[in-house]
């Protein structure tokens, strides 16, 4: 029996939220519905224009959701990131505690910097739109990683956006030769479209021969595989990963254990806010199928979490909700 469930390396953003209509976040001049990258200044540039409107903060970044999930449904989690010595890096740190997140963070050590944040804006449709200051967690490094740890877990799980840094990419790469090393699993989740789009001969070392389990949603699946038909993406991922899992929104997922595609059937809800939705997902199924749970068994909890996430505003359920929502499914 491993001390971990699942280790995860990623980016650590303080998340804050803002609920705009699509003519307010086009008068910012923010690409809707993706992930752009910008620095400091033009973050704060755009907080200035917002003034009050910020509706929830939260300690994230990709990863770090999905590792917050696998703990509040009960499971044993570890996180390595990078924060700055400042208020928002405090926050992080004390909210990873508060989560049941064990870290390689001292806070009594940490290096001088500016923590991250992830400025989330939310439209009516309920679409997610990101602009993120990657701040002191693009500076994550193989320094970071903690061996031990990775030995200890059964998956390591990476998030997609490592690879929009050499640090950050050297760092996933350094924990993925350590994973085979330790006999750990690997997954990998692609993040967002554009990371494939832009990022793509990285996105292939991450792969190298091939990972245990890779989290996509469509259009991720369909960019990796260069295709236009889901079924072609299907048979694409089916060569790169083992296992896998493909994310459709109002469409539900299809999951592959490794002899047949499964497919998820989609939870009903009217959905206010898709932040965090992927990542609810990947971490409830990863709690799952590390806690006794078949592939399909995994995915419809996956899909009921997701589910519920959605229709409420944040990127996190509160761990009372995680429980709650558990023993629901387990007692069906």
């Amino acid at each position: 029996m491993k001390q971990y469930n699942v280790y995860g390396v990623g980016n650590a953003l303080v998340d804050i939220e803002f609920e705009l209509t699509v003519p307010e976040l086009e008068g910012l001049g923010v690409a809707k519905g993706v992930m752009t990258l910008m620095d400091e200044k033009q973050q704060k540039k755009i907080i200035d224009q917002l003034g009050g409107l910020e509706t929830n903060r939260g300690s994230g970044g990709s990863a770090a959701n999905t590792i917050i999930a696998v703990s509040q449904f009960g499971g044993k989690s570890y996180y390595s990131c990078r924060v700055g010595n400042d208020k928002l890096g405090q926050f992080y740190i004390e909210d990873l505690s508060r989560a049941g997140v064990s870290t390689n963070i001292d806070k009594q050590r940490v290096k001088p910097g500016i923590t991250g944040k992830c400025l989330v804006f939310v439209t009516p449709d309920a679409d997610r739109t990101m602009n993120t200051f990657l701040g002191a967690s693009a500076d994550v490094a193989p320094e970071d990683i903690s061996v031990s740890a990775i030995e200890q877990s059964e998956y390591l799980y990476l998030e997609g956006y490592l690879v929009s840094g050499e640090s950050t990419k050297a760092a996933a790469l350094y924990a993925i030769e350590h994973a085979h090393k330790a006999g750990t699993k690997v997954a990998l989740s692609l993040s967002d479209p554009n990371i494939v789009r832009f990022f793509r001969s990285q996105i292939d070392q991450l792969i190298g021969d091939g990972v245990d389990l890779l989290f996509a949603n469509e259009d991720e699946a369909k960019y990796l595989a260069v295709a236009n038909s889901i079924e072609s993406a299907v048979e694409h991922v089916k060569g790169l990963a083992k296992h896998f899992v493909i994310t459709r929104g109002s469409k539900g997922a299809l999951v592959y254990d490794g002899a047949q595609l499964i497919e998820i059937a989609p939870v009903k809800v009217k959905a206010v806010d898709t932040v965090g939705a992927g990542d609810m997902f990947a971490g409830a199924f990863l709690y799952g199928i590390t806690n006794g749970m078949s592939y399909e068994q995994a995915g419809k909890l996956a899909a009921t979490a997701a589910a519920k996430l959605v229709a409420s505003f944040g990127p996190r359920l509160k761990a009372q909700q995680a429980m709650a929502l558990l023993e629901q499914f387990i007692a069906r």
